[in-house]
């Protein structure tokens, strides 16, 4: 697979002031103490409060402009790559757009929805416009208001999930550097689409559908025990793959990102990988599952810890919804 010629240049990241922590939600739950994290591996997680996606993605997005050094009105295009939309018309990144004093520029926005490989998704999208030189500079936004609408009555996944915000400025590589995607790779098996899923809020179930009693439709649904059965089977035949295509191996990775769905998840990833403690980024305990604001906050958090380096090889592994799974090995 020919390296596509796509660098970062700067992240950014938001959380929201609320901090829950793992007691507050025994609490809220009525489970006794302890109880959260040992099922989470979550100690503390935000909630926003007053505040919408939109306004999240903005002030992530203006952290990745002033860490790339670009003013704003340089953008070629705007990408919002989150699962929940702040509304189903227009597009979050038109939304994100105007909050960023920018709803005059023109500057083309889209959304690329995937759930919470919606991050992965979209730079694997736009990478190959940018490597053939229809965009030089493209921010790619991930806001997430996960805690509306959580089931409290499924206590294993409602305690999983914790609200952010981060942002990634890409743009193509200079002459003479490295900076790349070495390799990409999605996988969709819709067999899995009832696993992970909110019923209500589309056409099929419209809002003005909606009942109290019906309130499950509306909010998350997760049947943990098979998703997880179903990635296990699945993960590692995907993982050869994506790493034979790339020509790499682990040992080529300096650092593996992948999404914080859950301390068993990564486990799992862990352990089929065989990655040792020090090449894991490891972000849940203080952010929860930020449905696709996992990756981009996971890659932020590596490059400002110094866990990613300049030619460093990093790769970038997810499930979401559908159910699928993605993985992209990047040169940062």
């Amino acid at each position: 697979m020919k390296t596509r010629q796509v660098k970062v240049l700067g992240t950014g990241a938001y959380l929201p002031e609320k901090r829950v922590t793992a007691e507050d939600m025994d609490r809220r739950l009525g489970k006794p103490e302890g109880w959260v994290y040992k099922k989470s591996g979550v100690k503390v997680r935000h909630y926003a409060e007053n505040e919408s996606v939109s306004q999240m993605g903005a002030k992530a997005a203006f952290a990745a402009l002033a860490d790339a050094g670009l003013e704003a009105e340089r953008l070629d295009c705007i990408i919002c790559t989150n699962a929940v939309p702040e509304q189903p018309i227009p597009c979050t990144a038109a939304l994100i757009q105007s909050e960023m004093k920018l709803g005059d520029s023109g500057i083309p926005c889209l959304d690329v929805n995937s759930t919470c490989l919606s991050f992965l998704a979209g730079l694997d999208l736009i990478s190959y416009l940018i490597d053939a030189g229809r965009y030089d500079r493209v921010l790619l936004v991930a806001p997430e208001i996960a805690s509306v609408g959580l089931n409290y009555s499924q206590s294993e996944s409602a305690i999983l999930f914790g609200d952010g915000a981060a942002a990634v400025v890409v743009g193509r590589t200079p002459a003479g550097e490295s900076s790349g995607i070495v390799a990409s790779r999605i996988e969709t098996y819709g067999s899995g689409a009832a696993l992970s899923e909110v019923r209500g809020g589309g056409s099929k179930l419209p809002s003005i559908a909606y009942e109290p009693e019906r309130i499950a439709d509306f909010l998350f649904d997760m049947q943990g025990e098979a998703l997880f059965k179903k990635t296990s089977k699945l993960l590692p035949d995907f993982l050869k793959k994506l790493f034979g295509e790339g020509g790499v191996t682990l040992e080529d990775v300096a650092l593996v990102i992948p999404h914080q769905g859950s301390a068993m998840a990564m486990r799992l990833l862990q352990r089929k990988l065989r990655i040792p403690d020090d090449k894991l980024m490891n972000i849940i305990e203080q952010h929860g599952n930020m449905i696709a604001a996992s990756l981009p906050m996971g890659l932020h958090e590596a490059i400002r810890l110094g866990r990613l380096k300049r030619g460093d090889l990093t790769a970038v592994i997810g499930i979401s919804a559908g159910l699928s799974l993605g993985g992209l090995l990047l040169e940062y």
